[in-house]
Protein backbone atom coordinates (compact mmCIF):
# COMPACT_ATOMS: atom_id res chain seq x y z
CA UNK A 1 0.00 0.00 0.00
CA UNK A 2 0.72 3.64 -0.16
CA UNK A 3 1.93 5.20 2.72
CA UNK A 4 4.07 8.41 4.32
CA UNK A 5 6.40 7.05 6.61
CA UNK A 6 8.64 9.35 9.57
CA UNK A 7 11.74 8.29 9.50
CA UNK A 8 13.18 9.79 12.21
CA UNK A 9 12.74 13.66 14.24
CA UNK A 10 13.42 16.70 12.11
CA UNK A 11 12.24 18.42 9.35
CA UNK A 12 9.66 17.31 6.72
CA UNK A 13 12.41 15.80 4.39
CA UNK A 14 12.06 13.05 7.11
CA UNK A 15 8.47 11.78 5.66
CA UNK A 16 9.09 9.69 2.75
CA UNK A 17 6.57 8.35 0.46
CA UNK A 18 6.24 4.54 -0.12
CA UNK A 19 4.45 2.91 -2.34
CA UNK A 20 4.98 -0.97 -1.10
CA UNK A 21 4.85 -0.71 2.49
CA UNK A 22 2.82 -3.84 3.71
CA UNK A 23 -1.23 -3.66 4.31
CA UNK A 24 -1.61 -4.39 7.51
CA UNK A 25 -3.63 -7.44 8.41
CA UNK A 26 -6.19 -7.10 10.90
CA UNK A 27 -5.76 -9.51 14.26
CA UNK A 28 -8.05 -10.69 16.87
CA UNK A 29 -10.73 -8.22 17.83
CA UNK A 30 -9.56 -5.56 15.18
CA UNK A 31 -11.22 -4.47 11.65
CA UNK A 32 -9.01 -3.04 8.66
CA UNK A 33 -10.05 -0.16 7.43
CA UNK A 34 -9.43 1.38 3.85
CA UNK A 35 -8.79 5.28 4.64
CA UNK A 36 -10.76 7.98 2.75
CA UNK A 37 -9.88 10.92 5.04
CA UNK A 38 -7.29 11.38 8.04
CA UNK A 39 -7.05 15.01 9.71
CA UNK A 40 -3.67 16.64 10.63
CA UNK A 41 -2.68 17.40 14.14
CA UNK A 42 -0.78 20.08 15.27
CA UNK A 43 1.01 16.94 17.86
CA UNK A 44 1.97 15.04 14.48
CA UNK A 45 4.22 18.51 13.72
CA UNK A 46 5.97 18.33 17.53
CA UNK A 47 5.91 14.40 17.57
CA UNK A 48 8.29 14.83 14.57
CA UNK A 49 10.11 17.71 15.51
CA UNK A 50 10.40 16.37 19.21
CA UNK A 51 8.90 18.86 20.87
CA UNK A 52 7.62 17.35 24.42
CA UNK A 53 10.16 17.89 26.38
CA UNK A 54 9.05 17.32 29.91
CA UNK A 55 12.31 17.62 31.97
CA UNK A 56 14.63 19.59 29.90
CA UNK A 57 12.85 22.39 28.14
CA UNK A 58 15.50 22.31 25.07
CA UNK A 59 15.82 18.50 24.97
CA UNK A 60 14.52 16.66 21.53
CA UNK A 61 11.95 13.73 22.62
CA UNK A 62 9.35 11.94 21.67
CA UNK A 63 6.03 11.77 24.37
CA UNK A 64 6.80 9.17 26.70
CA UNK A 65 3.94 9.11 29.75
CA UNK A 66 5.27 4.75 29.90
CA UNK A 67 8.80 5.77 30.77
CA UNK A 68 9.56 4.21 27.41
CA UNK A 69 9.09 6.45 24.22
CA UNK A 70 6.61 4.70 22.02
CA UNK A 71 7.43 6.57 18.81
CA UNK A 72 9.91 4.22 16.73
CA UNK A 73 11.18 4.89 13.32
CA UNK A 74 9.55 4.17 10.68
CA UNK A 75 6.76 5.20 11.44
CA UNK A 76 2.65 6.39 9.49
CA UNK A 77 1.83 9.07 11.17
CA UNK A 78 -2.44 10.80 11.60
CA UNK A 79 -4.98 10.22 14.36
CA UNK A 80 -8.12 11.20 13.08
CA UNK A 81 -8.97 8.57 10.72
CA UNK A 82 -12.36 8.01 8.60
CA UNK A 83 -12.95 5.41 5.73
CA UNK A 84 -14.62 2.08 5.36
CA UNK A 85 -14.29 -1.49 6.80
CA UNK A 86 -13.13 -3.81 4.11
CA UNK A 87 -11.88 -6.99 6.77
CA UNK A 88 -12.60 -7.89 9.81
CA UNK A 89 -10.09 -10.00 12.31
CA UNK A 90 -11.35 -13.15 14.31
CA UNK A 91 -14.41 -12.35 16.52
CA UNK A 92 -15.61 -9.38 14.55
CA UNK A 93 -19.09 -10.23 12.66
CA UNK A 94 -18.50 -9.80 8.59
CA UNK A 95 -21.91 -7.64 9.10
CA UNK A 96 -19.03 -4.59 9.85
CA UNK A 97 -17.45 -4.79 6.37
CA UNK A 98 -18.96 -1.45 4.09
CA UNK A 99 -19.14 0.29 7.47
CA UNK A 100 -18.11 4.17 7.14
CA UNK A 101 -16.99 5.16 10.69
CA UNK A 102 -14.40 7.34 12.23
CA UNK A 103 -11.49 6.15 14.75
CA UNK A 104 -11.26 7.02 18.48
CA UNK A 105 -7.78 7.61 18.03
CA UNK A 106 -5.90 6.69 21.21
CA UNK A 107 -4.04 3.58 22.51
CA UNK A 108 -5.83 2.89 25.85
CA UNK A 109 -3.39 1.26 28.62
CA UNK A 110 -6.63 -0.71 30.10
CA UNK A 111 -9.90 -1.31 29.57
CA UNK A 112 -11.27 1.73 32.32
CA UNK A 113 -14.02 3.80 30.73
CA UNK A 114 -13.61 6.89 32.81
CA UNK A 115 -9.81 7.37 33.14
CA UNK A 116 -6.74 7.41 30.82
CA UNK A 117 -4.07 7.92 32.65
CA UNK A 118 -1.16 6.91 29.70
CA UNK A 119 -2.07 8.77 27.24
CA UNK A 120 -1.00 7.07 23.58
CA UNK A 121 -2.35 7.21 20.08
CA UNK A 122 -2.68 5.52 16.17
CA UNK A 123 -0.25 8.04 14.74
CA UNK A 124 2.67 7.38 17.51
CA UNK A 125 2.62 4.68 19.15
CA UNK A 126 1.24 2.19 16.56
CA UNK A 127 0.81 3.42 12.55
CA UNK A 128 -1.64 5.83 11.84
CA UNK A 129 -3.86 6.91 8.84
CA UNK A 130 -1.77 8.72 6.54
CA UNK A 131 -1.86 5.39 4.96
CA UNK A 132 -4.08 3.40 2.46
CA UNK A 133 -5.62 1.32 4.80
CA UNK A 134 -4.94 0.79 8.96
CA UNK A 135 -5.95 -2.15 11.75
CA UNK A 136 -7.87 -0.37 14.67
CA UNK A 137 -10.15 -1.98 17.28
CA UNK A 138 -13.28 -2.84 16.26
CA UNK A 139 -14.56 -1.28 19.01
CA UNK A 140 -12.75 2.04 18.57
CA UNK A 141 -14.00 2.32 14.60
CA UNK A 142 -17.61 4.54 15.37
CA UNK A 143 -19.85 3.65 12.68
CA UNK A 144 -21.18 6.88 11.84
CA UNK A 145 -23.39 6.42 8.60
CA UNK A 146 -24.44 10.40 8.57
CA UNK A 147 -24.74 10.65 4.87
CA UNK A 148 -24.65 14.87 4.69
CA UNK A 149 -21.18 14.33 6.27
CA UNK A 150 -18.40 13.69 3.53
CA UNK A 151 -15.69 11.56 5.12
CA UNK A 152 -13.45 14.57 4.94
CA UNK A 153 -15.58 16.36 6.65
CA UNK A 154 -16.16 13.34 9.13
CA UNK A 155 -12.15 12.72 9.49
CA UNK A 156 -12.37 16.75 10.45
CA UNK A 157 -14.53 15.90 13.34
CA UNK A 158 -11.92 13.60 14.80
CA UNK A 159 -11.06 12.79 18.27
CA UNK A 160 -7.69 14.18 18.70
CA UNK A 161 -9.58 17.88 18.79
CA UNK A 162 -12.87 17.13 19.78
CA UNK A 163 -11.77 14.72 22.42
CA UNK A 164 -8.83 17.05 24.10
CA UNK A 165 -11.99 19.71 24.01
CA UNK A 166 -14.26 17.92 25.64
CA UNK A 167 -12.09 16.71 28.12
CA UNK A 168 -10.77 20.06 28.93
CA UNK A 169 -14.22 20.80 29.68
CA UNK A 170 -14.94 17.94 31.91
CA UNK A 171 -11.68 18.07 33.17
CA UNK A 172 -13.03 21.61 34.79
CA UNK A 173 -16.47 20.84 35.29
CA UNK A 174 -17.81 23.48 32.94
CA UNK A 175 -21.50 23.49 33.27
CA UNK A 176 -24.54 25.15 31.89
CA UNK A 177 -24.42 29.02 32.04
CA UNK A 178 -21.05 29.34 33.26
CA UNK A 179 -18.63 31.53 31.47
CA UNK A 180 -15.64 30.38 29.28
CA UNK A 181 -12.61 31.47 27.60
CA UNK A 182 -11.84 29.86 24.79
CA UNK A 183 -7.62 30.17 23.66
CA UNK A 184 -6.69 29.61 20.12
CA UNK A 185 -9.88 29.43 19.32
CA UNK A 186 -9.60 29.24 14.71
CA UNK A 187 -8.08 26.22 15.50
CA UNK A 188 -9.08 22.22 15.54
CA UNK A 189 -9.96 21.85 19.78
CA UNK A 190 -10.70 25.89 19.92
CA UNK A 191 -13.79 25.70 17.58
CA UNK A 192 -14.47 22.41 19.09
CA UNK A 193 -14.53 23.75 22.29
CA UNK A 194 -17.11 26.73 20.83
CA UNK A 195 -19.26 24.16 19.87
CA UNK A 196 -19.05 21.50 22.95
CA UNK A 197 -19.85 24.88 25.17
CA UNK A 198 -22.98 25.54 23.14
CA UNK A 199 -24.18 21.78 23.58
CA UNK A 200 -23.35 21.96 27.35
CA UNK A 201 -24.85 25.27 27.54
CA UNK A 202 -22.15 27.08 28.62
CA UNK A 203 -20.80 30.55 27.18
CA UNK A 204 -17.96 30.85 25.21
CA UNK A 205 -15.80 33.37 24.52
CA UNK A 206 -13.13 33.33 21.66
CA UNK A 207 -9.36 34.43 21.68
CA UNK A 208 -8.07 34.84 17.95
CA UNK A 209 -7.79 37.16 15.13
CA UNK A 210 -9.89 40.08 14.29
CA UNK A 211 -10.75 39.21 11.01
CA UNK A 212 -12.01 35.51 12.11
CA UNK A 213 -14.55 36.91 14.39
CA UNK A 214 -17.47 36.23 11.64
CA UNK A 215 -17.21 32.74 11.55
CA UNK A 216 -16.33 31.96 15.21
CA UNK A 217 -19.50 33.97 15.94
CA UNK A 218 -21.29 31.80 13.12
CA UNK A 219 -20.10 28.82 15.05
CA UNK A 220 -21.18 30.18 18.26
CA UNK A 221 -18.87 32.01 20.11
CA UNK A 222 -20.44 34.77 22.41
CA UNK A 223 -17.77 37.25 21.40
CA UNK A 224 -14.72 37.12 19.84
CA UNK A 225 -10.93 39.32 21.57
CA UNK A 226 -8.56 40.41 19.21
CA UNK A 227 -5.15 38.30 19.84
CA UNK A 228 -3.69 41.30 18.50
CA UNK A 229 -4.62 43.79 21.27
CA UNK A 230 -4.31 42.75 24.49
CA UNK A 231 -3.34 45.73 26.50
CA UNK A 232 -6.17 46.07 29.36
CA UNK A 233 -7.20 42.27 28.76
CA UNK A 234 -8.99 41.98 31.71
CA UNK A 235 -10.70 45.30 31.43
CA UNK A 236 -11.63 44.39 27.80
CA UNK A 237 -13.16 40.76 29.18
CA UNK A 238 -14.95 42.44 31.72
CA UNK A 239 -16.56 44.96 29.38
CA UNK A 240 -18.08 41.97 27.63
CA UNK A 241 -19.29 39.66 30.36
CA UNK A 242 -20.89 42.87 32.07
CA UNK A 243 -17.99 42.99 35.37
CA UNK A 244 -18.42 39.11 35.52
CA UNK A 245 -15.55 37.42 36.09
CA UNK A 246 -14.86 34.18 33.75
CA UNK A 247 -15.36 31.06 35.78
CA UNK A 248 -12.92 28.58 33.55
CA UNK A 249 -10.01 29.26 31.04
CA UNK A 250 -9.95 26.40 28.00
CA UNK A 251 -6.29 27.32 26.93
CA UNK A 252 -4.02 26.33 24.08
CA UNK A 253 -1.41 29.18 24.07
CA UNK A 254 0.44 28.84 27.58
CA UNK A 255 3.85 31.01 27.69
CA UNK A 256 3.37 34.72 28.77
CA UNK A 257 -0.46 34.90 28.30
CA UNK A 258 -1.25 32.46 31.13
CA UNK A 259 -0.83 34.74 33.87
CA UNK A 260 -3.24 37.32 32.16
CA UNK A 261 -5.73 34.09 31.53
CA UNK A 262 -5.53 33.88 35.25
CA UNK A 263 -6.96 37.40 35.43
CA UNK A 264 -9.76 37.42 33.75
CA UNK A 265 -11.08 34.75 36.50
CA UNK A 266 -9.87 36.32 39.56
CA UNK A 267 -10.51 40.16 39.34
CA UNK A 268 -13.55 40.15 41.23
CA UNK A 269 -13.71 37.03 43.38
CA UNK A 270 -17.41 38.24 45.70
CA UNK A 271 -19.10 37.86 42.08
CA UNK A 272 -17.91 34.43 41.80
CA UNK A 273 -19.89 31.17 42.87
CA UNK A 274 -17.29 28.61 41.80
CA UNK A 275 -13.49 28.30 41.92
CA UNK A 276 -11.73 29.38 39.29
CA UNK A 277 -10.20 27.04 36.80
CA UNK A 278 -7.85 26.36 33.83
CA UNK A 279 -7.58 23.58 31.89
CA UNK A 280 -4.25 23.71 29.64
CA UNK A 281 -3.78 21.72 26.44
CA UNK A 282 -1.26 23.09 24.72
CA UNK A 283 1.44 25.55 24.41
CA UNK A 284 1.39 27.51 21.28
CA UNK A 285 2.71 30.84 22.81
CA UNK A 286 5.77 29.48 24.84
CA UNK A 287 6.34 25.92 26.53
CA UNK A 288 7.34 28.74 29.98
CA UNK A 289 4.80 30.36 31.74
CA UNK A 290 5.56 32.57 34.48
CA UNK A 291 3.13 32.60 37.33
CA UNK A 292 3.14 33.44 41.27
CA UNK A 293 2.04 30.47 43.32
CA UNK A 294 0.75 32.64 45.58
CA UNK A 295 -2.04 33.83 43.37
CA UNK A 296 -2.67 30.59 42.56
CA UNK A 297 -3.62 29.27 45.95
CA UNK A 298 -4.76 32.45 47.83
CA UNK A 299 -7.27 32.65 44.74
CA UNK A 300 -8.12 28.90 44.10
CA UNK A 301 -7.28 28.56 41.21
CA UNK A 302 -7.49 25.19 40.31
CA UNK A 303 -5.21 23.94 37.27
CA UNK A 304 -5.88 20.92 34.72
CA UNK A 305 -3.29 19.74 32.51
CA UNK A 306 -5.14 17.77 29.63
CA UNK A 307 -4.25 14.99 26.96
CA UNK A 308 -6.78 13.11 25.29
CA UNK A 309 -9.60 11.71 27.18
CA UNK A 310 -11.59 8.77 28.43
CA UNK A 311 -13.51 6.05 26.30
CA UNK A 312 -16.99 7.62 27.95
CA UNK A 313 -16.21 11.23 26.55
CA UNK A 314 -15.27 9.68 22.80
CA UNK A 315 -18.55 7.51 22.81
CA UNK A 316 -20.76 10.42 23.86
CA UNK A 317 -18.81 12.85 21.57
CA UNK A 318 -19.50 10.22 18.47
CA UNK A 319 -23.27 10.11 19.79
CA UNK A 320 -23.22 14.21 19.07
CA UNK A 321 -22.18 13.66 15.41
CA UNK A 322 -24.53 10.97 15.16
CA UNK A 323 -27.21 13.69 16.11
CA UNK A 324 -25.71 16.21 13.88
CA UNK A 325 -25.33 18.47 17.01
CA UNK A 326 -21.04 18.96 16.17
CA UNK A 327 -20.59 20.54 12.99
CA UNK A 328 -17.41 19.72 10.58
CA UNK A 329 -15.07 22.69 10.45
CA UNK A 330 -13.08 21.62 7.35
CA UNK A 331 -10.73 24.03 5.86
CA UNK A 332 -9.05 21.74 3.26
CA UNK A 333 -8.02 18.46 1.67
CA UNK A 334 -4.48 17.19 0.27
CA UNK A 335 -3.17 14.36 -1.36
CA UNK A 336 -1.10 11.92 1.06
CA UNK A 337 1.62 12.40 -1.72
CA UNK A 338 1.53 16.07 -1.03
CA UNK A 339 2.28 15.55 2.94
CA UNK A 340 5.31 18.05 2.42
CA UNK A 341 3.09 20.95 0.79
CA UNK A 342 0.30 20.68 3.38
CA UNK A 343 2.73 20.26 6.64
CA UNK A 344 4.40 23.77 5.38
CA UNK A 345 1.04 24.73 4.93
CA UNK A 346 -0.31 23.96 8.42
CA UNK A 347 2.73 26.08 9.71
CA UNK A 348 2.49 29.04 7.67
CA UNK A 349 -1.69 29.59 7.30
CA UNK A 350 -2.77 32.40 6.74
CA UNK A 351 -5.33 34.64 8.31
CA UNK A 352 -8.50 32.73 6.68
CA UNK A 353 -7.61 29.55 8.21
CA UNK A 354 -10.37 28.45 10.73
CA UNK A 355 -10.48 24.05 11.74
CA UNK A 356 -8.73 21.77 10.14
CA UNK A 357 -6.93 20.24 7.16
CA UNK A 358 -7.53 16.22 6.25
CA UNK A 359 -4.93 14.31 4.19
CA UNK A 360 -6.95 12.11 1.47
CA UNK A 361 -4.65 8.96 0.49
CA UNK A 362 -4.34 9.18 -3.70
CA UNK A 363 -6.11 6.45 -4.49
CA UNK A 364 -9.56 8.15 -2.82
CA UNK A 365 -8.35 11.73 -4.12
CA UNK A 366 -10.95 12.12 -6.81
CA UNK A 367 -14.16 10.80 -4.33
CA UNK A 368 -12.96 12.31 -1.13
CA UNK A 369 -10.38 15.06 -1.19
CA UNK A 370 -10.86 17.10 -4.96
CA UNK A 371 -14.12 18.87 -3.49
CA UNK A 372 -12.67 20.23 -0.96
CA UNK A 373 -8.98 20.91 -2.20
CA UNK A 374 -7.99 24.27 -1.80
CA UNK A 375 -8.51 25.73 -5.22
CA UNK A 376 -11.82 24.29 -4.93
CA UNK A 377 -12.61 26.48 -1.63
Amino acid sequence: MAAMLLTGHGGIDKLVYHQDVPTPTPGSGEVLVRVTATAKNNTDRKAREGLYPTRDKGEVTSFAMGGTPTLTFPRIQGADVAGRVVAVGEGVDASRIGERGLLDFNLYPDARRDLNLMPDYYGHGADGGFAEYIAVPSDQFHHVPNPELADAELAAMGMCSYQTAYHMMTSAGVKAGERVLVTGASGGVGTALIQLCRIVGAIPYALSQRDKSDALLALGAEAVLDRSNMEDFTEQVSELTGGEPIDAVMDLVGGEMTDRFIDTMIFDMKRRDSYPRLSIAGASGGNLSEIMWTRVYLYQVQLFGVSHGTREEAEQLVAWIREGQLKPVLHAAFRLSDLHQAETYFVNRGSNYLGKIVIVPDAQWADHGAPFALEAS
